[in-house]
């Protein structure tokens, strides 16, 4: 038997091992606790993950950004807009082979998601935005060599072959003349599939068939907006300006995935987006003439669907111009598809306005008479009178035909819209729809010419005459920020939340181009390809929706080009909170903030904050 002395030692051991083991098993439990709260998203999608690991890309879930109020980074668990001092330092950067990232138009999203999608039907160009859990939470990188854009108007005709380093269409396309590789730049000598002389004789070509004064397709500023589905690198849209007409030049990511890209480069005005399964992002009777040259695009497939979009699409009395061989190919095949695309359009009212070599123009009806005379059971048929034609965010296409309201033909008998350019600031009649008087339209307006002047003052030490190009407003309202800019050499992509989609065909009658959109998620364009972007209040309104202001803040650095300038107008808090952000997007290479004149569209105390972009290399070095 021990000593009592010894049994009690051996007790006092034992007691003392119980309490060490019990303290490391609770040290044990907080540090997994900590380390479960610390990489949150990895168990809880819902969350962010904030880590330290180079964000090269191959991880989709939302990156961390490092902050800090002193001279050392610190992790925060959380992000408060009350937090005094607080400075994000820096974003990470995402790895070059996301240097073109279109989040909602990634195909390899598409496969790892295991989506279902028509390939048949052109759904797998179709929007498809990643869900929160897998988000990119990093800085798009510019290609390497990246310089600062040829200015417009001689980006019509080149541009860096850094920039936008896709030479395949050159080759492939070198019999048309899409676009010819010349050392550093790339050139567009303005050739297309069907008009391998040159758009600009091409659209002679059309003013002459449909026999307008001139030779100008304007046709004394009754076409104003155009629609071109197909548009290769949009030489079509780019020729019109010189007419005073503006096209929405729209192509998938498809095949010719860069074609857009090109686009935007040169500064014309256009968009990513497909004829496939839903509604393009625009109103009804949003344009005077809808154009395809060579679209690849089967116009005969589901009832005519999407010959019946463009329908839905184009003003009373709007034309078709189609150039392709069926319209004057000889051979049986293409003679089968013109005659079925004939008897189509005959029983959508469509009749031929012009046909000449490879061209025909069909022109739709102003009135329903053609509709009502049509023989019971006619497909397509008529929308049912619940059908919103103007609804056109994630909607469904339908194979059939809107018939116009009484107003509406009246208006389309002669008295709908001035001429351009009157039609910019005149009150259009479709006001009366959203119930907005013509004076509060001609106040709308007066409000924004100010407020524009406003911000060239604000940046009048930063800019030039040609600084900008291609322009963004984030929240367009009525287009009034637009059209104050209309005496400026740039273009403008009016967005239209989808919160106020009412609101874009005001913008379509006014001769200005835009689309609807939800900013909680990615816009469809490629990254770097806007000069400027204005935010009115964008920032308030999806916070009320619940979303991220630190996504939005990511996708607009994607969409900004290096050098580029944003005006954000907001409530202060909001404007507190972005300028935490400032230097983590590397927004921070001019700055200015003005407390603006309150007027009736404020919304509180507001400010102005206009910031530019620097030029940076993916390995984080600030040029």
């Amino acid at each position: 038997m021990k000593p009592p002395q010894q049994q009690r030692g051996n007790v006092e051991g034992v007691l003392l091992s119980r309490k060490l083991f019990s303290s490391l098993l609770i040290a044990l439990i907080v540090s997994l606790g900590l380390v479960c709260l610390y990489y949150g998203t990895s168990f809880a999608p819902g969350l962010r993950r904030r880590d330290r690991h180079p964000a090269d890309g191959s991880d989709p879930v939302f990156r961390s950004f490092i902050a800090a109020t002193s001279d050392e980074d610190e992790d925060l668990p959380s992000l408060s807009r009350d937090a005094p001092g607080l400075v994000i330092k820096s974003f990470p950067v995402c790895g070059m082979r996301f240097s073109e990232l279109i989040p909602c138009l990634d195909r390899n999203l598409i496969n790892q998601l295991k989506l279902k999608v028509n390939l048949s039907l052109m759904e797998h160009y179709e929007r498809h935005c990643p869900p929160p859990s897998r988000r990119y939470n990093c800085l798009i990188p510019p290609p390497v060599g990246y310089r600062a854009v040829i200015r417009w108007p001689a980006s019509r005709d080149a541009v860096w072959k850094v920039n936008v380093p896709h030479t395949h269409l050159a080759g492939e396309k070198s019999d048309q003349r899409w676009m010819v590789v010349n050392g550093d730049k790339i050139n567009f000598p303005g050739g297309g599939t069907h008009f391998h002389f040159g758009a600009a004789r091409y659209i002679v070509h059309i003013a002459q068939m449909l026999k307008f004064p001139n030779d100008n397709l304007s046709n004394g500023g009754n076409i104003r907006t155009v629609l071109d589905v197909g548009c290769g690198v949009a030489s079509f849209g780019a020729y019109l300006l010189s007419h005073n007409i503006i096209a929405m030049s729209l192509a998938p990511n498809d095949v010719h995935e860069n074609q857009i890209q090109f686009a935007l480069e040169r500064g014309i005005p256009s968009m990513l987006g497909v004829l496939g399964t839903k509604r393009l992002p625009y109103p009804s009777r949003s344009f005077e003439l809808a154009h395809c040259s060579r679209c690849r695009i089967d116009w005969l497939q589901r009832d005519g669907i999407l010959l019946l979009e463009l329908d839905r699409l184009l003003r009373p009395g709007g034309y078709f111009v189609y150039s392709s061989p069926e319209a004057y190919a000889t051979d049986e095949k293409n003679r089968r598809i013109w005659r079925a695309m004939g008897d189509l359009v005959q029983r959508m009212c469509w009749r031929i306005a012009s046909k000449k070599n490879q061209t025909v123009i069909w022109v739709k009806p102003l009135t329903n008479g053609c509709y009502s005379r049509r023989d019971p059971g006619t497909i397509p048929p008529l929308c049912s009178s619940d059908d919103d034609p103007d609804a056109a965010w994630n909607v469904p296409m339908e194979a059939c035909i809107t018939p116009y309201s009484k107003k509406e033909v009246n208006r389309a008998k002669g008295s709908e819209l001035v001429l351009w350019p009157r039609r910019l600031t005149t009150p259009p009649p479709r006001l009366e729809e959203l119930s907005i008087s013509p004076e509060n339209f001609i106040e709308d307006n007066e409000i924004w010419h100010w407020r524009v002047m406003q911000y060239w003052k604000q940046m009048k030490t930063q800019i030039e005459k040609d600084s900008f190009r291609n322009v963004m407003d984030m929240r367009a309202n009525l287009g009034g920020f637009a059209a104050s800019l209309a005496n400026k050499d740039v273009w403008v992509m009016n967005v239209v939340p989808v919160t106020e989609s009412g609101k874009l065909k005001i913008i379509y009658d006014r001769g200005l181009i835009g689309t609807l959109h939800d900013w909680c998620e990615s816009f469809s364009t490629y990254p770097r390809t806007y000069d400027l972007l204005h935010a009115w209040l964008v920032f308030s309104e999806i916070e009320k929706q619940g979303c991220s202001l630190e996504d939005l803040l990511i996708e607009m650095d994607r969409m900004l080009r290096p050098f580029g300038f944003v005006i954000i107008r907001d409530k202060v808090p909001v404007i507190n909170y972005v300028r935490t952000f400032l230097t983590a997007l590397k927004w921070d290479l001019w700055l200015s903030e003005v407390e603006p004149k309150v007027d009736a569209l404020s919304s509180g105390e507001e400010r102005v904050l206009i910031v530019r972009k620097k030029l940076w290399k993916e390995d984080d070095e600030i040029l």
